[in-house]
């Protein structure tokens, strides 16, 4: 392929063994970062949000401050223990010391056929009856099928559990009328989502999933605020309704690959 991939890696520690690959890294967070290490704290930003954006404090000073949709590279989004890996390199054993082998630094050759890439999916199905007990005894009086295993647990009912009931209800209800219906459908039907705000895709594409992403973020905010939210369930809670979102709206609007991804710890 003749198109070239910019691949940005946010983090907020540094990564010294991808310091020397052709990975932009991304800094977020409150520390004092290298100077080598792309910043998003100026220019048209919100990185007064970072505690509960996360990485997508960047992904929107990238779409404000760097997105050009004349241009026909790939851009692609990783995080600093979530990476994309090449198809040839899914059996392989990968750990930190050859990471950089099996990263995806090029666009691979049958991404022609489509218009983004995005990662394999993950089941949140399964939990232990003691969790569901714990966090979903209000689903259970709903749905008592949930604790005796005839229904699935799906991915309303997972977000139920871990960020808050009815949290993912109330910002549905801030979406626009034209996928209101469908992401609602959506949750309530799987049991498994393509995760980490991870993608790969062209700017035309990016610019179209931000212009429906972030407008829906910010009239959630009218709900539940910046101030007053607490604990890793819910001080994050935007960027778990947009992972959820960008598994929907990749496979709503987009004709997709799924692609192997991997955990390494730094």
């Amino acid at each position: 392929m003749t198109n070239a991939l910019n691949m940005y890696c946010v983090t907020n520690k540094k990564i010294e063994h991808l310091e020397h690959i052709n990975y932009k890294l991304v800094w977020v967070g409150s520390d004092i970062s290298s100077n080598s290490y792309i910043k998003c704290n100026y220019a048209d930003n919100i990185f007064f949000k970072e505690k509960c954006y996360s990485e997508l404090t960047f992904h929107y000073w990238y779409w404000k401050n760097l997105l050009n949709l004349n241009n026909q590279n790939w851009v692609g989004f990783c995080q600093k223990r979530r990476f994309w890996i090449k198809s040839s390199s899914k059996s392989a054993e990968i750990n930190k010391s050859n990471l950089k082998d099996h990263l995806i630094i090029e666009p691979e050759d049958d991404w022609k056929n489509y218009d983004s890439v995005i990662c394999k999916p993950i089941n949140i199905s399964g939990a232990k009856k003691i969790k569901i007990l714990k966090r979903g005894w209000k689903n259970i009086l709903r749905n008592p099928g949930i604790f005796f295993g005839t229904k699935k647990e799906t991915i309303k009912i997972h977000f139920d559990m871990h960020h808050g009931y009815g949290n993912l209800d109330r910002a549905i209800s801030y979406l626009e009328d034209v996928d209101r219906n469908d992401f609602l459908n959506y949750v309530n039907t799987h049991s498994s989502f393509n995760p980490h705000i991870m993608c790969i895709s062209k700017p035309v594409t990016l610019n179209k999933w931000f212009n429906s992403l972030f407008p829906w973020l910010e009239r959630c905010e009218k709900e539940f605020g910046l101030e007053n939210l607490e604990g890793y369930d819910l001080q994050r809670i935007y960027a778990f309704l947009a992972e959820r979102y960008h598994s929907f709206w990749f496979r709503k609007y987009t004709k997709f690959k799924e692609a192997d991804w991997i955990f390494i710890d730094n």
